[in-house]
């Protein structure tokens, strides 16, 4: 148990920071499991509307730091790849 004011206060704003984080890392899976199944269904149009929001969860989750620079080039160029392959 924290002892320290400032302990404390680390307690609260790590616990704030992990609802953000988590929330980011969600919109992230959601974004990408939304144009993984318009692939599965066959619905090429449908998930290219999907490519930007996708993007645009990677990027925020990027900047937010909850991935890494390289990690959110390397899944916005697959989903790039699959739409692509799909085609």
């Amino acid at each position: 148990m924290a002892i320290t004011s400032s302990a404390r206060k680390a307690i609260r704003s790590s616990g704030r920071k992990y609802i953000f984080n988590l929330r980011r890392k969600e919109a992230l899976r959601g974004a990408e499991k939304n144009l993984l199944k318009a692939l599965a269904a066959k619905d090429v149009a449908g998930a290219e509307k999907l490519l930007p929001a996708a993007y645009r969860a990677i990027d925020k989750a990027m900047k937010r730091g909850v991935i890494k620079s390289n990690t959110a080039a390397r899944k916005k160029s697959r989903l790039a790849q699959a739409i692509k392959r799909a085609k």
